[in-house]
């Protein structure tokens, strides 16, 4: 699919749109008055295509349709929340719907909330890196240009959060483990250490399944509190690595080792601005000695950030990101003769600018990724021009360049890709 069949798609929302909005508004207004219940969404059309030759995947990166529709009702003692996605996906040739939130939210005591069923969780202080936020990611949607709302992906759930004096706590627990969705090959080439050689579409991974219902469940904790302006928060994961962190020798599945995370947040106003630090403990409990080349190791992670404006509707932001692996010696001793070491510590920095023009219907953002250490970079422009109040369109970026072909982001430089999407909101 290249871009001649996009036009049409897109070209069928604008002639569109104004029918399509009579009859939306129609529905909406039905619903609320007969049945009290919100309803909103949105049809989009979004294109992606490499901006150089991949051996291992399809020219075209994305290629799609999407229908959102989501609906609210207040219930009186709760509410109910339903969110859900039709795509029509060409790269792929599935056309499937994924269900994102389902879910129940009431209050059994003035202390305590309660949600239950399939939701969209968060926390921790870092804009696009994550230290204490465990709960499941797409990085496929990430690196191919999808919006950014869909690199959360949905957890299904059992969150309770308790309003005290001293803090406030948070307590997630999730039945069945929800892992992130990881690149495997299917849409974007990655480094391959048993092939020793970037691969695709030739060599998608298998992953082990964990579905026992308690076995494989995750628990999660936060607390938090303000003091003076700052907010303080501690957290505690006991879980899976959400990535398949591991290989199983026998069957070359990839497997998802039991992790246990430790940590502790900051975020309040500095020198005109925001400031964030936060830390974490990952104890990969599967390798406890860091000698066991099939599991990652235990690591040391760090993430301190800074924002504030810089200009009229201008606004800046810098982050420092550290991964310091623990056992570093006993981890190079057992590699494969042959096989490139990761570094001890992992140095990233990353730049975000945001800017905003035309009334702020135009905003124009800049984010970027770059390790030192790795010698790689990962650059995401972007622009999102609001047509009317309904339409937007977006045109940006996925840039991946490397000096070594296996390290993070390097091992994605073929994947390099530009995309375009429209979406009408109703």
């Amino acid at each position: 699919m290249k871009i001649s069949a996009f036009i049409p798609a897109l070209a069928l929302l604008l002639t569109t749109s104004s029918a399509l909005g009579g009859i939306t508004g129609t529905v909406k207004d039905t619903l609320y008055d007969s049945y009290g219940i919100d309803f909103i969404g949105f049809l989009e059309a979004r294109n992606g295509w490499r901006l150089q030759n991949d051996d291992h995947e399809k020219d075209v990166s994305l290629a799609e349709m999407r229908m959102q529709l989501e609906f609210g009702k207040y219930l009186g003692w709760g509410e109910l929340k339903i969110k859900g996605d039709l795509v029509a996906d060409v790269v792929t040739h599935d056309y499937t719907g994924e269900l994102r939130d389902l879910n129940l939210l009431f209050t059994p005591f003035d202390f305590m909330d309660v949600k239950v069923g399939r939701q969209i969780l968060t926390w921790g202080t870092g804009d696009l890196l994550f230290v204490n936020d465990l709960f499941p990611k797409d990085w496929k949607s990430f690196f191919i240009g999808r919006d950014d709302e869909y690199l959360k992906a949905p957890s299904d759930a059992l969150k309770m959060s308790f309003f005290f004096s001293p803090a406030n706590i948070d307590l997630v627990y999730v039945p069945v483990f929800n892992g992130s969705s990881y690149i495997d090959g299917e849409r974007l080439s990655y480094w391959n250490g048993l092939l020793g050689e970037t691969a695709g579409r030739n060599y998608i991974f298998g992953d082990e399944d964990r579905v026992s219902f308690g076995r494989d469940s995750e628990y999660a904790i936060r607390a938090y509190r303000n003091l003076s302006g700052t907010e303080i928060a501690l957290y505690n994961y006991y879980g899976f690595w959400s990535t398949p962190e591991g290989q199983d020798p026998d069957s070359l599945k990839l497997v998802y080792p039991r992790l246990s995370v430790y940590g502790a947040s900051a975020r309040g106003t500095l020198w005109g601005g925001v400031a964030n630090l936060e830390a974490g403990y990952y104890d990969s409990r599967q390798d406890d000695d860091g000698d066991n080349p099939m599991v990652r190791n235990s690591e040391y992670r760090l993430l301190a950030g800074f924002e504030r404006e810089i200009g009229q509707d201008f606004t800046g932001a810098v982050q420092y990101y550290l991964e310091w692996m623990e056992d570093y010696d006993d981890y190079k001793k057992s590699l494969p003769p042959g096989s490139p070491a990761k570094d001890e510590r992992r140095n990233v920095l990353t730049l975000r600018l945001t800017k905003l023009l035309m009334n702020q219907n135009l905003k124009l953002s800049f984010f970027a990724y770059f390790s030192p250490t790795d010698k790689d970079a990962y650059l995401r422009p972007k622009l999102n021009y609001k047509i009317t109040d309904q339409l937007a369109l977006d045109v940006g970026a996925n840039i991946f360049v490397g000096s070594d072909e296996y390290t993070f982001f390097g091992q994605f430089e073929d994947n390099t890709n530009a995309y375009a999407g429209l979406r009408w909101s109703f």
